[in-house]
């Protein structure tokens, strides 16, 4: 394996992805890797997974770091273009065996991105989830509230702090009354489980794609699509999002719901590339193989 700098230009912004490359000459296919909402560095533990996984299998692998925090979709998908396109242009890369591959709120993205762009030739997504990002975070904020052992009571209390946030957020509820009940909220033991900020904008309009609704994008896939969930996911619902992608019908789909694991596919609480499991491993190992490699 060898790495190289890869130069990528989306309208607004000119960055440097990193390209881990097969040995050989080419034309290699390439996966360009997609962020968690929660970590926007290119060294992502399962992006440095794939990193080690991928290139000996005789497939690239491309990875940058995002813009920054709170990205709107929209900005992510332009970078994800101008990474697809740098590669496209490359002779060592075979420009019809592009992929994404995208972990949480990557998994909104890169199918985003597939639904409107014909360079994407598959999908590999982790915890895809498949409702909208205010209805995923009323999932999360629920279970690890109960899962900290706070009463039903408390529950109901932080989801309806949650509601109104995201009220204003949406411009439905006057400011002065939100933030009211934030203040009130900040003595009790639950709060930092409810994701609200202590003191909200100004001005609404700050949390954009809340209500992305990813039921219209998973309908326009029609490239192969590899799908891992956690049975015991921490921050979405995966029986709802299963149901999503089996709706759309999408051709060529594998869903691979992982046993006592979570939100990545790793032993419980595992955040390295040493706690990834090797069901996960051996299974896209061997999906790869299968799809990405075929010419």
């Amino acid at each position: 394996m060898r790495s190289e700098r890869l130069a990528a230009a989306s309208a607004d912004r000119e960055f440097t992805a990193k390209l881990s490359l097969p040995a050989g000459a080419g034309p290699f296919p390439a996966v360009v890797c997609l962020h968690p909402a929660n970590d926007p560095s290119r060294d992502h533990f399962l992006f440095l997974h794939l990193e080690a996984l991928l290139p000996p299998l005789g497939v690239a692998v491309a990875r940058f770091d995002r813009r920054g925090n709170n990205v709107p979709f929209a900005d992510q998908a332009r970078d994800a273009d101008a990474v697809l396109d740098a590669l496209a242009a490359r002779p060592d890369i075979d420009a019809r065996r592009l992929g994404l591959w995208g972990f949480s709120q990557g998994a909104w993205v890169a199918p985003l991105v597939a639904s409107r762009s014909d360079r994407v030739a598959f999908l590999i997504l982790v915890a895809a989830t498949g409702v909208s990002p205010v209805e995923q975070m009323r999932f999360g904020i629920a279970k690890h509230a109960r899962a900290a052992g706070r009463s039903e009571a408390e529950v109901d209390a932080l989801v309806a702090l949650w509601n109104a946030f995201t009220d204003y957020a949406r411009g439905a509820r006057p400011r002065a009354e939100v933030q009211s009940l934030i203040d009130r909220a900040k003595a009790e033991p639950w709060f930092e489980l409810a994701h609200v900020r202590p003191e909200l904008p100004e001005k609404p309009g700050f949390l954009p794609d809340m209500d992305f609704d990813p039921a219209p994008v998973i309908a326009a896939i029609h490239v192969p699509t590899l799908l891992f969930y956690g049975d015991d996911d921490e921050w979405q619902p995966t029986d709802a999002s299963v149901a999503a992608w089996e709706r759309a019908g999408t051709r060529d789909l594998m869903i691979v719901r992982i046993p006592k694991t979570g939100h990545a596919p790793t032993s419980p609480g595992g955040t390295d590339v040493a706690s990834v499991l090797p069901r996960y491993t051996d299974t896209l190992s061997a999906w790869v193989e299968r799809v990405a490699r075929t010419e």
